[in-house]
Protein backbone atom coordinates (compact mmCIF):
# COMPACT_ATOMS: atom_id res chain seq x y z
CA UNK A 1 0.00 0.00 0.00
CA UNK A 2 2.81 2.40 0.90
CA UNK A 3 4.61 1.61 -2.38
CA UNK A 4 1.45 2.24 -4.35
CA UNK A 5 0.90 5.62 -2.68
CA UNK A 6 4.51 6.55 -3.41
CA UNK A 7 4.10 5.64 -7.08
CA UNK A 8 0.92 7.71 -7.29
CA UNK A 9 2.66 10.68 -5.66
CA UNK A 10 5.59 10.43 -8.06
CA UNK A 11 3.24 10.18 -11.05
CA UNK A 12 1.29 13.21 -9.83
CA UNK A 13 4.51 15.19 -9.40
CA UNK A 14 5.63 14.37 -12.95
CA UNK A 15 2.25 15.49 -14.29
CA UNK A 16 2.58 18.78 -12.44
CA UNK A 17 5.99 19.37 -13.97
CA UNK A 18 4.47 18.92 -17.43
CA UNK A 19 1.92 21.69 -16.96
CA UNK A 20 2.40 24.59 -19.39
CA UNK A 21 2.18 27.23 -16.67
CA UNK A 22 3.77 28.09 -14.34
CA UNK A 23 7.00 26.46 -15.48
CA UNK A 24 8.90 24.82 -12.62
CA UNK A 25 5.95 25.77 -10.39
CA UNK A 26 7.22 29.33 -10.10
CA UNK A 27 4.47 31.63 -8.88
CA UNK A 28 6.66 34.72 -8.87
CA UNK A 29 9.16 36.49 -11.11
CA UNK A 30 12.84 36.75 -10.45
CA UNK A 31 13.87 40.10 -9.08
CA UNK A 32 14.03 42.73 -11.79
CA UNK A 33 15.22 46.29 -11.63
CA UNK A 34 13.45 48.40 -14.25
CA UNK A 35 16.00 50.64 -15.93
CA UNK A 36 15.12 53.36 -18.39
CA UNK A 37 17.01 52.32 -21.49
CA UNK A 38 15.33 54.82 -23.83
CA UNK A 39 16.91 58.28 -23.65
CA UNK A 40 14.12 60.42 -25.10
CA UNK A 41 10.94 59.97 -27.11
CA UNK A 42 7.90 61.94 -28.24
CA UNK A 43 4.70 59.92 -27.92
CA UNK A 44 1.23 61.03 -28.98
CA UNK A 45 -1.47 59.30 -26.89
CA UNK A 46 -4.84 59.05 -28.61
CA UNK A 47 -8.08 59.16 -26.63
CA UNK A 48 -10.46 56.84 -28.52
CA UNK A 49 -13.39 57.15 -26.13
CA UNK A 50 -16.48 59.23 -26.82
CA UNK A 51 -16.46 62.80 -25.49
CA UNK A 52 -19.95 64.23 -25.88
CA UNK A 53 -23.18 63.80 -27.81
CA UNK A 54 -21.60 65.33 -30.92
CA UNK A 55 -19.49 62.15 -31.23
CA UNK A 56 -22.57 59.90 -31.27
CA UNK A 57 -24.14 58.27 -34.30
CA UNK A 58 -27.90 58.04 -34.73
CA UNK A 59 -27.74 54.54 -33.21
CA UNK A 60 -25.81 55.83 -30.21
CA UNK A 61 -28.24 58.67 -29.60
CA UNK A 62 -31.25 56.40 -29.87
CA UNK A 63 -29.94 53.66 -27.60
CA UNK A 64 -28.47 55.96 -24.94
CA UNK A 65 -31.55 58.18 -24.96
CA UNK A 66 -32.00 60.45 -21.97
CA UNK A 67 -29.08 58.77 -20.17
CA UNK A 68 -26.56 59.92 -22.78
CA UNK A 69 -25.17 62.80 -20.74
CA UNK A 70 -24.64 60.69 -17.60
CA UNK A 71 -23.12 57.79 -19.53
CA UNK A 72 -20.73 60.03 -21.44
CA UNK A 73 -19.70 61.75 -18.21
CA UNK A 74 -18.74 58.34 -16.83
CA UNK A 75 -16.91 57.57 -20.07
CA UNK A 76 -14.79 60.71 -19.70
CA UNK A 77 -13.83 59.67 -16.17
CA UNK A 78 -12.76 56.23 -17.39
CA UNK A 79 -10.85 57.86 -20.25
CA UNK A 80 -8.87 60.06 -17.87
CA UNK A 81 -7.73 57.04 -15.85
CA UNK A 82 -6.81 54.97 -18.92
CA UNK A 83 -4.88 57.77 -20.61
CA UNK A 84 -2.96 58.63 -17.45
CA UNK A 85 -1.96 54.99 -17.07
CA UNK A 86 -0.53 54.94 -20.61
CA UNK A 87 1.37 58.17 -19.96
CA UNK A 88 2.73 56.77 -16.69
CA UNK A 89 3.97 53.65 -18.48
CA UNK A 90 5.88 55.80 -20.95
CA UNK A 91 7.35 57.92 -18.15
CA UNK A 92 8.68 54.76 -16.45
CA UNK A 93 10.36 53.53 -19.64
CA UNK A 94 11.83 56.74 -21.10
CA UNK A 95 14.32 59.05 -19.37
CA UNK A 96 13.08 62.19 -21.11
CA UNK A 97 9.54 61.51 -22.33
CA UNK A 98 7.43 64.11 -24.08
CA UNK A 99 3.78 63.10 -24.30
CA UNK A 100 0.60 64.74 -25.46
CA UNK A 101 -2.99 63.49 -25.30
CA UNK A 102 -5.34 64.17 -28.19
CA UNK A 103 -8.83 62.97 -29.06
CA UNK A 104 -9.09 60.69 -32.07
CA UNK A 105 -11.11 63.30 -33.93
CA UNK A 106 -8.12 65.67 -33.79
CA UNK A 107 -5.46 63.07 -34.53
CA UNK A 108 -4.37 64.17 -38.05
CA UNK A 109 -3.68 67.79 -37.09
CA UNK A 110 -2.08 66.82 -33.78
CA UNK A 111 0.29 64.40 -35.52
CA UNK A 112 1.40 67.15 -37.93
CA UNK A 113 2.01 69.68 -35.16
CA UNK A 114 3.43 67.43 -32.42
CA UNK A 115 5.64 65.35 -34.75
CA UNK A 116 5.72 62.24 -32.53
CA UNK A 117 8.14 59.34 -32.71
CA UNK A 118 5.24 57.01 -31.92
CA UNK A 119 1.46 57.02 -31.54
CA UNK A 120 -0.38 54.94 -28.90
CA UNK A 121 -4.10 54.36 -29.37
CA UNK A 122 -6.16 53.88 -26.21
CA UNK A 123 -8.95 51.39 -25.68
CA UNK A 124 -12.65 52.14 -26.11
CA UNK A 125 -15.80 51.61 -24.08
CA UNK A 126 -18.72 51.68 -26.55
CA UNK A 127 -19.50 49.68 -29.65
CA UNK A 128 -18.25 51.29 -32.84
CA UNK A 129 -21.73 51.77 -34.32
CA UNK A 130 -22.22 54.33 -31.50
CA UNK A 131 -19.53 56.49 -33.14
CA UNK A 132 -20.59 58.93 -35.81
CA UNK A 133 -19.38 57.77 -39.26
CA UNK A 134 -17.30 60.92 -39.86
CA UNK A 135 -15.16 60.17 -36.81
CA UNK A 136 -14.44 56.61 -37.96
CA UNK A 137 -13.77 57.61 -41.57
CA UNK A 138 -11.39 60.35 -40.41
CA UNK A 139 -9.35 57.82 -38.46
CA UNK A 140 -9.42 55.36 -41.37
CA UNK A 141 -7.95 57.96 -43.71
CA UNK A 142 -5.20 58.80 -41.22
CA UNK A 143 -4.19 55.23 -40.37
CA UNK A 144 -3.90 54.30 -44.03
CA UNK A 145 -1.54 57.17 -44.76
CA UNK A 146 0.56 57.73 -41.62
CA UNK A 147 4.21 56.72 -41.54
CA UNK A 148 4.47 57.25 -37.79
CA UNK A 149 4.78 53.95 -35.86
CA UNK A 150 1.49 53.08 -34.15
CA UNK A 151 0.51 50.87 -31.21
CA UNK A 152 -3.20 50.10 -30.81
CA UNK A 153 -4.48 48.80 -27.46
CA UNK A 154 -7.74 46.82 -27.09
CA UNK A 155 -10.38 49.07 -28.70
CA UNK A 156 -7.52 50.78 -30.54
CA UNK A 157 -6.59 47.35 -31.94
CA UNK A 158 -10.19 46.87 -33.10
CA UNK A 159 -10.30 50.35 -34.62
CA UNK A 160 -7.16 49.60 -36.64
CA UNK A 161 -8.62 46.31 -37.89
CA UNK A 162 -11.95 47.95 -38.71
CA UNK A 163 -10.15 50.61 -40.75
CA UNK A 164 -8.39 47.93 -42.81
CA UNK A 165 -11.51 45.94 -43.65
CA UNK A 166 -12.03 43.54 -40.74
CA UNK A 167 -15.35 43.36 -38.88
CA UNK A 168 -15.76 43.83 -35.14
CA UNK A 169 -17.92 41.06 -33.64
CA UNK A 170 -18.56 39.54 -30.23
CA UNK A 171 -16.41 36.68 -28.94
CA UNK A 172 -19.14 34.24 -30.00
CA UNK A 173 -19.21 35.72 -33.52
CA UNK A 174 -22.38 37.80 -33.15
CA UNK A 175 -22.89 41.27 -34.60
CA UNK A 176 -22.41 44.05 -32.03
CA UNK A 177 -26.01 45.25 -32.19
CA UNK A 178 -27.38 41.73 -31.76
CA UNK A 179 -25.79 41.27 -28.33
CA UNK A 180 -25.25 44.49 -26.38
CA UNK A 181 -25.50 42.76 -23.01
CA UNK A 182 -24.61 39.40 -21.46
CA UNK A 183 -21.66 39.00 -23.78
CA UNK A 184 -18.97 36.38 -23.52
CA UNK A 185 -15.90 38.23 -22.23
CA UNK A 186 -12.21 37.77 -21.58
CA UNK A 187 -11.39 39.38 -18.27
CA UNK A 188 -8.41 39.48 -15.90
CA UNK A 189 -5.04 37.90 -16.66
CA UNK A 190 -5.33 35.28 -19.40
CA UNK A 191 -2.95 33.20 -21.47
CA UNK A 192 -2.01 34.24 -24.98
CA UNK A 193 -0.05 31.99 -27.34
CA UNK A 194 2.68 33.58 -29.48
CA UNK A 195 2.47 32.28 -33.06
CA UNK A 196 5.34 34.28 -34.57
CA UNK A 197 8.23 34.41 -32.07
CA UNK A 198 10.56 35.67 -34.84
CA UNK A 199 8.97 39.12 -34.81
CA UNK A 200 11.39 41.71 -33.35
CA UNK A 201 8.94 42.75 -30.67
CA UNK A 202 9.81 39.40 -29.02
CA UNK A 203 13.55 40.04 -29.20
CA UNK A 204 15.57 37.66 -27.00
CA UNK A 205 12.84 35.06 -26.69
CA UNK A 206 15.04 32.34 -28.23
CA UNK A 207 18.12 33.17 -26.19
CA UNK A 208 18.47 30.50 -23.46
CA UNK A 209 20.75 32.86 -21.52
CA UNK A 210 18.20 35.66 -21.56
CA UNK A 211 16.95 36.72 -18.14
CA UNK A 212 14.41 39.10 -19.63
CA UNK A 213 11.54 36.85 -20.66
CA UNK A 214 9.87 34.40 -18.31
CA UNK A 215 10.60 30.68 -18.59
CA UNK A 216 7.02 30.03 -19.75
CA UNK A 217 7.46 32.57 -22.54
CA UNK A 218 10.81 31.27 -23.76
CA UNK A 219 9.89 27.59 -23.46
CA UNK A 220 6.15 27.57 -24.08
CA UNK A 221 5.61 30.69 -26.20
CA UNK A 222 3.06 31.92 -23.64
CA UNK A 223 2.25 35.45 -22.48
CA UNK A 224 0.05 36.23 -19.51
CA UNK A 225 -1.64 39.56 -20.09
CA UNK A 226 -4.61 41.56 -18.82
CA UNK A 227 -7.83 41.12 -20.80
CA UNK A 228 -11.00 43.20 -20.60
CA UNK A 229 -13.10 42.91 -23.75
CA UNK A 230 -16.23 41.36 -25.24
CA UNK A 231 -15.49 42.19 -28.88
CA UNK A 232 -12.86 41.00 -31.34
CA UNK A 233 -11.78 41.30 -34.97
CA UNK A 234 -13.28 38.60 -37.16
CA UNK A 235 -10.01 38.13 -39.07
CA UNK A 236 -6.50 39.42 -39.63
CA UNK A 237 -6.79 42.26 -42.18
CA UNK A 238 -4.90 42.11 -45.46
CA UNK A 239 -1.36 43.43 -45.04
CA UNK A 240 -1.15 42.40 -41.39
CA UNK A 241 0.51 39.36 -39.82
CA UNK A 242 -0.86 37.49 -36.81
CA UNK A 243 1.52 37.44 -33.83
CA UNK A 244 -0.53 35.92 -31.00
CA UNK A 245 -3.87 34.23 -30.39
CA UNK A 246 -6.00 32.83 -27.58
CA UNK A 247 -8.80 30.31 -27.16
CA UNK A 248 -11.68 32.80 -27.30
CA UNK A 249 -10.06 35.42 -29.52
CA UNK A 250 -7.93 34.35 -32.45
CA UNK A 251 -6.49 37.80 -33.21
CA UNK A 252 -4.77 38.85 -29.98
CA UNK A 253 -1.84 40.63 -31.60
CA UNK A 254 -0.88 41.66 -35.13
CA UNK A 255 1.57 43.82 -37.05
CA UNK A 256 1.72 45.63 -40.38
CA UNK A 257 5.16 46.07 -41.91
CA UNK A 258 4.29 47.12 -45.45
CA UNK A 259 3.77 50.37 -47.38
CA UNK A 260 6.43 52.04 -45.18
CA UNK A 261 4.20 51.55 -42.14
CA UNK A 262 4.82 50.00 -38.73
CA UNK A 263 1.55 49.29 -36.93
CA UNK A 264 1.36 46.96 -33.94
CA UNK A 265 -1.95 46.30 -32.23
CA UNK A 266 -2.90 44.12 -29.26
CA UNK A 267 -6.32 43.02 -28.05
CA UNK A 268 -5.08 42.88 -24.46
CA UNK A 269 -4.09 45.74 -22.15
CA UNK A 270 -0.30 45.54 -22.10
CA UNK A 271 -0.13 48.81 -20.14
CA UNK A 272 -1.87 47.17 -17.14
CA UNK A 273 1.20 45.01 -16.43
CA UNK A 274 3.40 47.91 -15.40
CA UNK A 275 0.62 49.37 -13.28
CA UNK A 276 0.44 46.12 -11.31
CA UNK A 277 4.23 45.86 -11.07
CA UNK A 278 4.36 49.31 -9.51
CA UNK A 279 1.66 48.51 -6.95
CA UNK A 280 3.75 45.78 -5.31
CA UNK A 281 5.56 46.72 -2.12
CA UNK A 282 8.66 44.76 -3.04
CA UNK A 283 10.41 43.99 -6.31
CA UNK A 284 11.88 40.76 -4.92
CA UNK A 285 8.64 38.85 -5.33
CA UNK A 286 5.94 40.12 -7.60
CA UNK A 287 3.33 38.26 -9.67
CA UNK A 288 4.79 36.97 -12.91
CA UNK A 289 2.06 38.56 -15.01
CA UNK A 290 3.45 42.00 -14.22
CA UNK A 291 6.31 41.57 -16.68
CA UNK A 292 5.00 40.49 -20.07
CA UNK A 293 2.99 43.55 -21.10
CA UNK A 294 5.71 45.92 -19.95
CA UNK A 295 8.31 44.17 -22.13
CA UNK A 296 6.09 44.42 -25.20
CA UNK A 297 5.42 48.11 -24.55
CA UNK A 298 9.13 48.85 -24.12
CA UNK A 299 10.08 46.88 -27.24
CA UNK A 300 7.50 48.73 -29.30
CA UNK A 301 8.89 52.10 -28.22
CA UNK A 302 12.40 50.99 -29.20
CA UNK A 303 11.23 49.68 -32.58
CA UNK A 304 9.36 52.92 -33.19
CA UNK A 305 12.55 54.93 -32.66
CA UNK A 306 14.52 52.66 -34.96
CA UNK A 307 11.85 53.00 -37.62
CA UNK A 308 11.77 56.82 -37.40
CA UNK A 309 15.57 57.06 -37.64
CA UNK A 310 15.73 55.26 -40.99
Amino acid sequence: MEVLETDIAETHASELEALPFPFHQQNFCRYESIEKTIESQRVLIVDNLLRNEDDLSGVGRAEMGKDAHAQLKQERHIASLALQNIATNIARLVRKPVTEVVHVSDLPSAAREFKPDAIVLSGTLRDFDYYKPELLSGFEKFIHSTRIPVLGICGGHQLVGLSFGARVVTLDQQEQEKRRTNRVTEYQYRFVRIVDPEDPIFVGIDNPESRVWQDYTREGRILRVWQNHGLQLDRVPEGFKLLARSYLCRNQMMVKRSDNQLIYSVQFHLEKSFEDWNSNRTRWEHPNESRDGRLLFENFLKLALQNRQR
